[in-house]
């Protein structure tokens, strides 16, 4: 299957990046924004100069505020934020082609439901050939052309090898699964971690203590997705482990940056007030941590994660209860 004409749903940062690598990659791209000042700047300067304001971006990239745009799309990449993509994918639904690959590019768990980003789509339209892409990937590299390796996760074969040919370059390179639940929850999860592991640097634990929370916390994105029905070798792969890696060794990570703050002492909504971008881990975790439990899932870096973004515990109070643990076995 070739795919020639790519549509992106979503102007910030990762979805310019990704428009920007599918140019790249020879195809004709059109990016859809939903502020009209983004779109502009774009057509007019070939910068988006609020989300990702460094890179000159490729002729092949046209910008809309236009759903009705994207109809003629031979695929389109969903990187609207977790929590708004119902209401992105539901005003795309009277353009959306019969049988059109959506990638869903999205990171996290909606609040409202608990559902996952495919069955999200799923509900939103139906007619859709879900695939999902992620994996250890900053917007800033992609978009420089620096090497990336991502995870595209799609049920039919032949889809995904046609993605994979529109998308993938020498220095962006796609690998493919058919395992979607794990694709999903390993960007889902490893957005929680990487707030816990700022915050461990925040409050100076040292590395010792930032190894252990990313090891510590892998276990826990592995008892959640092997519950929901992902392979562990997806999750050991670049969606899972990759991912969980970069996230939680950068502040270049939104999420790692948010725990640095609160490690520091200062308040969340102080912290998010300063940004336009999202921050997916301070929405997940509520959704994580509420999936976990209806699976019975034993989730404590998370749970206590999301503690301390609803103010039901403070820095401190967390990071004792943590320690304060019984001892057990390492693979319970």
């Amino acid at each position: 299957m070739q795919y020639e004409t790519i549509g992106v749903i979503g102007a910030g940062a990762w979805g310019t990046a990704l428009a920007q690598t599918a140019a790249s990659a020879g195809r004709d791209v059109l990016l859809w924004s939903y502020e009209q000042d983004v779109a502009d700047a774009i057509n007019n300067t070939r910068y988006n100069s609020i989300y990702l304001p460094e890179v000159e971006l490729h002729g092949a990239i046209e910008a809309t505020t236009a759903m009705a745009d994207l109809d003629a799309c031979d695929a389109i990449l969903a990187v609207a934020p977790a929590q708004h993509l119902r209401r992105v994918l539901e005003s795309f639904l009277p353009f959306a082609p019969s049988g059109v690959p959506i990638v869903l590019c999205a990171k996290g768990i909606e609040q409202s439901s608990l559902s996952m980003m495919t069955d999200v789509l799923a509900e939103t339209i139906p007619s859709a050939l879900p695939a999902v892409l992620s994996g250890p990937s900053f917007a800033i590299d992609t978009a420089k052309g620096l090497p990336t390796a991502v995870t595209l996760a799609c049920e039919d074969e032949a889809v995904g090898a046609g993605l994979i040919d529109a998308l993938g370059t020498p220095r962006f390179r796609p690998y493919f699964v058919n395992d979607l639940i794990g694709a999903e929850v390993g960007g889902a999860v490893k957005n929680v971690l990487a707030i816990a592991c700022g915050i461990s640097e925040g409050r100076g634990l040292g590395k010792s203590a930032h190894a252990a929370l990313i090891a510590r916390g892998f276990a826990e994105m592995t008892r959640l997705g092997l519950a929901l029905g992902a392979e562990r070798e997806t999750l050991a792969g670049l969606c899972g482990l990759g991912d969980l890696v970069l996230t939680c060794s950068s502040p270049q990570s939104r999420n790692m940056s948010c725990g640095m703050a609160l490690g520091r002492g200062v308040h969340l909504d102080d912290i998010l007030a300063e940004r336009r971008a999202v921050t997916e881990g301070v929405a997940s975790a509520p959704a994580v941590v509420a999936l976990a439990q209806r699976h019975g899932i034993d989730m404590p870096i998370c749970q206590a994660i999301d503690a301390i973004l609803a103010g039901r515990s403070s820095v401190e109070e967390a990071i004792e209860t943590l320690l304060s643990r019984p001892f057990t076995l390492e693979h319970v």
